[in-house]
């Protein structure tokens, strides 16, 4: 089954008294696109994100972003006594009114850039951090791709619809075209003892068979009739395989609007014409709905 490329997931898991929480959406794109959002000190995980990412996914825009929360003794950051120092010496030069008494707290300057530093981990903790992280990122992207594949069941049946509407109306417009030739005859014909009457000529029966000859050769549409169809039953392979056909499928969608657009130009006839605006409004439809496939 084919799968879509819109899609949500979020997983969280607890290591070491920090809560890793993991959220990756994604949304259609010609190409595999990532955009992965780390803490700053965890930037030494987003290669491993990479690659976790581009092995599971295939297409689309896809955005990760990974927060955690340190409890307990873990959540013990270290402070740069010299860049505090250096705040509160600022602060203190600071000429206020004298009505004015300043008070500094210590909690919040302990929030200020650069004074809580997070505590530099060894190569154990990076190695347990790092797999900590991985862990959570796949149960996220397996979420998102549960979520992707329901979307797909849905593409699919409506992909299903079009097409079965477009082989309808493809059938009509086979039945019809021997008809065309037929009736342009008789039209022909008709014009042809009006004319021979009021000017009193005869018309070899010959050249009107080379005339409708011509006619049937120009307006012939077997060809485009056939293609279509072979397109069709390809199209609905496809889909029922679904192993990242989305750029094959928008490929078959804009052979069919090709197609139709010849068996619309080479049929002088208001039934086909009807058929082929219908069908032209189907493919349109099914252009608009690969887009999506991944």
């Amino acid at each position: 089954m084919i799968v879509s490329m819109t899609g949500y997931g979020t997983a969280q898991q607890t290591h070491d008294d920090v809560s890793y929480a993991a959220e990756v959406r994604s949304v259609n794109g010609r190409y595999l696109k990532l955009s992965i959002k780390l803490p700053e000190h965890l930037q030494f995980a987003e290669s491993e994100v990479d690659k976790l990412l581009r092995k599971r996914l295939a297409r689309g825009t896809v955005t990760f972003a990974l927060r955690i929360r340190t409890e307990g003794a873990n959540a013990t950051r270290s402070l740069n006594m010299a860049a505090l120092q250096g705040y509160v010496d600022q602060l203190t030069k600071i000429k206020l009114p004298d009505s004015v008494r300043p008070m500094i707290g210590l909690a919040t300057l302990a929030t200020l850039p650069g004074v809580a530093e997070q505590l530099e981990p060894d190569d154990d903790a990076r190695a347990r951090t790092l797999e900590a992280i991985i862990n959570v990122a796949g149960d996220a992207v397996g979420a998102l791709l549960d979520m992707r594949r329901d979307e797909g069941r849905s593409l699919a049946e409506d992909l299903s619809a079009c097409t079965d509407r477009i082989r309808e109306e493809l059938a009509a417009v086979q039945d019809r075209a021997p008809s065309v030739i037929h009736e342009y005859h008789d039209r022909l014909k008709a014009r042809v003892a009006t004319l021979t009457q009021t000017a009193q000529l005869e018309l070899d029966s010959e050249a009107l068979m080379r005339e409708v000859a011509i006619y049937a050769d120009r307006c012939d549409i077997a060809e485009e009739v056939s293609r279509m169809g072979s397109h069709l039953d390809q199209f609905a392979d496809l889909c029922g395989r679904g192993d990242k056909v989305g750029r094959t499928l928008d490929f078959l969608a804009q052979e069919l609007l090709r197609e139709a657009n010849t068996i619309g130009s080479k049929s002088n006839d208001t039934a086909v014409a009807r058929s082929v605006v219908e069908m032209k409004g189907l493919i349109d439809r099914l252009k608009e709905q690969v887009q999506n496939v991944e």
